[in-house]
């Protein structure tokens, strides 16, 4: 009997969860190092403003949708760590998310068992939910936005981009792959209306074609979305919302240590203009890679989301471990098409695990022994800058690029390699 099942993975991947769940309970209550993220108490808190009349915002570091402290009010009124089940169910969903993607292109059920247990049976995702980020929201609601397309449903699909990039707005960076995957090609001709036959088109027809319905659909549905839910936030708390939600994330300037190479820059002109300069230069790189990724790899969605997400976090001017979750959701569903070996694997883990421990060196120097490492925290920074530009180019050298519905020329194709 074989024991590596999809359910099986599953069946491990809650009960690993819940035993963390339950462990996290022990740590906050007998050590003085709490398992809980603050970010979870940020939470609870603002949620405790809401339910009792007032504005998530009136708990400072609040900086999100006020939908995030709507959906945690139970843990006011029935128990504090209700946040954290729907975090974790969440995060199942995902789980059950990449195990649909696979099954959609055709991989086999044992495939589908050893790639989804990449992100069920993972120590570091299951922490990173059962401490209370919430980071697990945005994956489930952005796999299920990819899934709807890969289904072919642009009206659901868009429904759930417009609620995605209302609840963080990173996830805006995948409207290129997907208007680039909204040709007619994919999604067929609008009834009535047929394709130039001819080896020429006019210049109107090219332009014409660029701005075909299914893109028009996807653009008009997704912005009301957004701008729906935006306007009943406004309604409800006014400026700060926007303020708080959006505009502080354009100017953020962080002055604690994270993985970025950004950080020492800014934190040394902290208080100067120069500081909020560098922090909208730091978008320029950031958004002209980022784009071109998401050009580059046709109709392959879910390999150019993660190329995108991948570099976005790596050239991001403040870059913390859970934002790495963003690209890991996606990385069971990229992983199966890889012609990386064993040991070209090995290495770039290795790698990426390897850079950031020797930042964390340096952070527990300045953290604990209060030794100044700031230089050396900017040299690991760098470090981790440069060893994600060469994981990255090494994934995509050895990635084949596929069309997200030619499933049956996939399958022929890796029986001939």
């Amino acid at each position: 009997m074989r024991l590596l099942t999809v359910g099986n993975v599953f069946s491990g991947g809650v009960l690993l969860r819940l035993a963390m769940l339950v462990y996290g309970l022990w740590q906050d209550a007998h050590m003085t190092v709490k398992y809980t993220d603050i970010d979870y108490l940020v939470f609870t808190d603002a949620a405790r403003s809401v339910w009792n009349g007032g504005s998530p915002y009136e708990r400072s570091t609040y900086r999100y949708t006020p939908l995030l402290a709507w959906l945690v009010t139970p843990n006011v009124w029935l128990h504090p760590v209700f946040g954290k089940c729907v975090f974790v169910a969440c995060d199942c969903l995902v789980g059950w998310l990449i195990v649909c993607v696979l099954k959609t292109r055709k991989l086999s059920d044992h495939t589908q068992a050893v790639y989804s247990a990449l992100w069920m049976l993972n120590p570091y995702v299951a922490n990173i939910s059962t401490r209370g980020s919430a980071e697990s929201v945005v994956c489930a609601c952005v796999m299920a936005v990819f899934y709807e397309f890969q289904r072919k449903r642009i009206v659901s699909g868009s429904v759930l981009f417009g609620l995605a990039v209302h609840l963080k707005i990173y996830p805006i960076i995948y409207a290129i792959p997907l208007l680039v995957l909204l040709n007619s090609t994919n999604f067929g001709s609008p009834s009535g209306h047929k394709q130039s036959t001819s080896g020429k088109q006019t210049l109107g027809n090219r332009i014409a074609s660029l701005f075909n319905v299914h893109r028009v659909s996807f653009f008009v549905i997704s912005a009301s979305v957004f701008c729906a839910l935006n306007a009943v936030m406004y309604a409800v708390y006014g400026w700060e919302f926007v303020d708080e939600t959006y505009i502080y994330h354009v100017s953020r300037k962080d002055h604690r240590h994270n993985y970025s190479m950004w950080f020492l820059p800014i934190y040394l002109q902290f208080y100067s203009p120069a500081s909020a300069f560098m922090g909208l230069v730091s978008f320029v790189p950031q958004a002209l890679v980022v784009g071109v990724l998401g050009l580059s790899f046709d109709s392959d969605l879910y390999f150019a989301a993660f190329a995108q997400t991948f570099a976005f976090v790596a050239y991001n001017k403040v870059c913390t471990a859970q934002y790495f979750i963003w690209y890991m959701c996606l990385f069971p569903v990229v992983w199966p098409y890889s012609k990386m070996g064993l040991v070209q694997g090995g290495l770039a883990v290795g790698v990426w695990v390897g850079s950031q421990a020797l930042y964390l060196q340096q952070a527990y120097r300045l953290e604990f022994l209060g030794e100044n490492t700031f230089g050396w925290l900017w040299v690991a920074g760098a470090g981790i800058f440069v060893a994600n530009n060469w994981i990255l180019g090494g994934i995509i050298a050895k990635q084949r690029v596929v069309s997200l519905f030619n499933v049956d020329k996939e399958l022929k194709a890796k029986k001939e390699q």
